[in-house]
């Protein structure tokens, strides 16, 4: 193989990462924020070194994080989405440490393919919201089974209080507003980050799939907090509340 038929067949996988998280941050200015958080939780009731699954993970930007601040723990990333476990993939080539699963979560046996039958703690952020409620249910009693006992299961996403609509509506435009100069100074929105990824000689295959399982994006429901933290208990978890939010985000947490 040529010199230029490397540069044609290789991606720079860091680079990608980058571009991922400034158009994820485009939405989420307090992102990094979430993370340590959620790491900070995660040492406090599981230690230094945990086993964790990723749970839709995306490029593995929790992966990326917990590695950093964790060396000496192990993670294992689930996702469907073949163009960003592509990035995953590539950005963790050789880590013994991490391991990655092609799975639909939407499937009741998914969790039959991981590694291991338990996790110390399973993370999640910006990811389920795209469920409905009912297979989102679903969902957190598999987690459940796959929580070992004194675990965690995490979740950083969008959870709407509908009983406030007023400060909701307020939120939402000051928001709006912030992402509609940020983009006018360049930054990425959502469809705009895949239309680069599609122009990419790497990422074009694996990004036509993922428009063939998923389409455009869509979001499921955004149920509140208190939805969440009564579903988890429900589902076999001892206790459940939230650790962080934001004016439009929660961090919830859910102790077995």
């Amino acid at each position: 193989m040529t010199d230029a038929d490397t540069t044609t067949t290789t991606a720079d996988w860091q680079a990608w990462q980058k571009s991922w998280d400034r158009q994820q941050e485009w939405y989420l200015p307090d992102r990094e924020e979430r993370f340590r958080i959620m790491l900070d939780m995660v040492e406090a009731l599981v230690g230094t070194a945990p086993r964790v699954l990723d749970l839709a993970c995306g490029t593995g930007s929790i992966t990326t994080r917990l590695l950093a601040r964790f060396p000496e723990a192990t993670s294992t990333g689930v996702d469907l989405d073949p163009a960003l476990l592509a990035i995953a993939e590539g950005t963790f080539a050789g880590d013994e440490r991490v391991s990655l699963v092609t799975a639909d979560l939407k499937d009741p046996h998914w969790p039959a393919k991981l590694p291991y039958d338990s996790y110390d703690a399973v993370l999640t952020a910006t990811a389920l919201h795209w469920l409905h409620r009912e297979p989102l249910a679903d969902l957190y009693g598999q987690v459940a089974g796959v929580v070992c006992d004194g675990g965690v299961f995490m979740n950083a996403d969008h959870m709407i209080d509908e009983t406030t609509p007023r400060i909701n509506a307020a939120e939402q435009a000051q928001r709006h507003a912030r992402m509609e100069q940020a983009e006018r100074d360049g930054v990425l929105d959502w469809s705009q980050w895949w239309q680069l990824a599609a122009k990419d000689p790497v990422l074009a295959e694996p990004t036509a799939r993922r428009y063939e399982i998923y389409g455009e994006h869509a979001d499921g429901d955004m149920p509140s907090a208190a939805w969440h933290a009564r579903v988890l208990r429900e589902k076999g978890f001892a206790e459940a509340r939230p650790v962080w939010c934001s004016p439009s985000d929660t961090l919830l947490l859910a102790l077995k």
